[in-house]
């Protein structure tokens, strides 16, 4: 059996006087597809939430072995922290920067993987150039695994929805997670491109060996 790459034990989440999170416990494997499932209003994007570093648990521990190292307990860590120790998530609604072009999209998400600091960006010497070029090559890469190759110009915003949604899974996979967590990635598709995402959820495991956890 595969070591666990996430373990939430007791997770407790209170908005004042509510309880949206219950003791829940869980743990996802390394290299497994795994699914929270529940009824609208159960909590499962709360949990999410909390688990990505925008929502503080109000009791519980969360870590995370990424096979970067030691096992990181993640209560209290930003979502960039997060995101760094390699994990990354796709949202219900999609996030997208619409003016930007697809390729620009699936770039921005390479940023917690570049090096350059400011003065870099500012000179831009030869290590800076040759950053450049590699997230250019990665982030094509990434487009054409999920399907979107020949749209790298394209705006976002002129996507079809699938397409969207594909592209937003693209740009999370730019941050080299060794854990993705998809939030409802079906929202709003029709049955074919239900099945089109099926099948790219497998392909992303096969290829990448990215454990997956989706609701």
């Amino acid at each position: 059996m595969s070591a666990a790459i996430l373990e939430v034990r007791g997770l407790i989440k209170d908005f004042g006087g509510l309880r949206a999170i219950d003791g829940v416990s869980l743990s996802v494997s390394e290299g497994e597809i795994a699914a929270l499932i529940g009824p609208n209003g159960a909590g499962k994007t709360t949990f999410f939430n909390c688990v990505t570093g925008i929502y503080l648990p109000t009791e519980g521990e969360i870590t995370l072995d990424a096979g970067r190292g030691e096992k990181k307990r993640l209560n209290g860590l930003k979502p960039n922290q997060i995101t760094a120790l390699g994990m990354a998530r796709t949202f219900q609604n999609i996030r997208l920067f619409g003016k930007m072009t697809a390729l620009e999209n699936v770039m921005v998400g390479r940023h917690p993987r570049t090096r350059a600091g400011i003065l870099g960006a500012i000179f831009r010497g030869p290590k800076t150039r040759a950053e450049e070029r590699e997230t250019v090559e990665k982030s094509h890469w990434l487009l054409k695994l999920v399907g979107l190759g020949s749209v790298l110009n394209e705006a976002a915003a002129n996507l079809p929805y699938g397409a969207q949604r594909r592209l937003e899974i693209a740009r999370a996979l730019a941050t080299e997670p060794a854990l993705l967590l998809l939030d409802e990635p079906a929202a709003g598709m029709n049955p074919q491109e239900t099945v089109e995402l099926e099948a790219l959820i497998r392909k992303i495991r096969a290829e990448l060996g990215v454990s997956i956890f989706l609701i």
